[in-house]
């Protein structure tokens, strides 16, 4: 898929990423998360928020490298791979902002500015990922 075409694959509707991270003792962890991606002038980075004691955080922590796949379930299935480096930050007025985006993704703009007040609080990690590789396949079982 050409770029513009992964990152709207990615972001529609409500898909969920499965977050792919690896343990200090060597296993494998993957979870789903919410997730917006950010495009600047200095590339495609995921966005995403996670609590400090969460099993992502410390293992992001420890290696920041982390893959996340987005797939379509329905025939004739795609998908999208993404390779990220991650930068965990604290600052809550960021932090506010991109999960009140994220909150209006996921649970609709009504409650969208509740859920960034809920998830803006000491100890949540706004997770910023440069994206550094794409695998993205669409119409898999054509």
């Amino acid at each position: 898929m050409p770029r513009e075409q992964w990152i709207q694959f990615a972001l529609t509707g409500t898909r969920t990423g499965k977050l792919a991270v690896v343990r200090a003792d060597g296993t494998p962890h993957v979870t789903p998360i919410w997730f917006l991606i950010d495009s600047g002038a200095d590339g495609d980075a995921l966005v995403f928020t996670t609590y400090h004691t969460s099993i992502k955080a410390k293992a992001l922590r420890r290696d920041p490298r982390f893959s996340v796949c987005v797939d379509d379930q329905q025939p004739p299935y795609s998908y999208v791979l993404m390779h990220a480096t991650a930068t965990l930050s604290e600052d809550l007025d960021d932090l506010r902002h991109w999960a009140t985006r994220i909150g209006a993704r996921y649970m609709g703009a009504a409650v969208a500015e509740q859920f960034g007040r809920r998830n803006a609080v000491p100890g949540e990690f706004l997770v910023r990922a440069p994206i550094t590789k794409v695998i993205a396949q669409a119409d898999i079982s054509e």
